[in-house]
């Protein structure tokens, strides 16, 4: 479990084709840090897990269903990258419950710059709308955001000059891809209220 709060901006060092999955290797002093093989590593939001670290890098497999289901696959050698150890039990929850499970994949669609922060919007697949609303949780690229505005096929956030200088979302443009990883909880409530009414009808 992760908490949407990034670490590090890492670095991809080196990406190897396999056919039908790739093996990035990626920088991270800081998250290397007593890593071993098996750990978990949230890549833009991605959990990884670690099949060997050397000298602040480690290397991870990434299967054909994260490539497809991510914007992992677009990495080349050289991107910046937001990397996040899983939460220690007893920790604080900093951000909010974030599996590194993606959802789905978004689009910057536009950024409105102001004094002291900056707003931007994200359009999203539509099938992932109805789990996000206004004021929730929603976690993009692997941060943890709070939803300021919700639309059928849209949403925006605003960004703090903490996360415009420690994340990648400072740099993305619009027309950049982003991973998206709704509220866990409202997809457990969705399927629960589902089943039950189920339920009732059958009777």
């Amino acid at each position: 479990m992760f908490t949407g709060i990034v670490e590090e901006l890492g670095e991809v060092t080196a990406v190897e084709d396999l056919g039908d999955a790739s093996r990035f290797r990626l920088r991270g002093p800081l998250v290397t840090e007593g890593a071993r093989h098996g750990d978990s590593i949230a890549v833009n939001g991605v959990c990884l897990t670690v099949v060997e670290t050397a000298d602040g890098e480690f290397t991870a497999d990434v299967m054909a269903e994260t490539l497809k289901r991510s914007s992992l696959g677009a990495l080349d050698v050289g991107a910046r990258v937001n990397l996040e150890r899983p939460t220690a039990v007893g920790g604080r929850l900093g951000g909010h419950i974030v599996q590194g499970h993606v959802d789905g994949v978004g689009t910057i669609t536009a950024r409105t710059p102001s004094e002291h922060w900056e707003v931007v919007e994200i359009a999203l697949p539509a099938p992932l709308a109805r789990y996000v609303v206004e004021k929730g949780s929603i976690t993009v690229d692997g941060v943890s955001l709070t939803v300021v505005d919700a639309g059928d096929d849209r949403f925006t956030v605003s960004l703090i000059p903490t996360t415009l200088a420690l994340t990648t979302l400072g740099v993305k443009q619009p027309g950049d891809p982003v991973n998206l990883e709704v509220d866990v909880i409202a997809k457990y409530v969705e399927r629960l209220l589902g089943a039950r009414a189920a339920g009732e009808t059958a009777r």
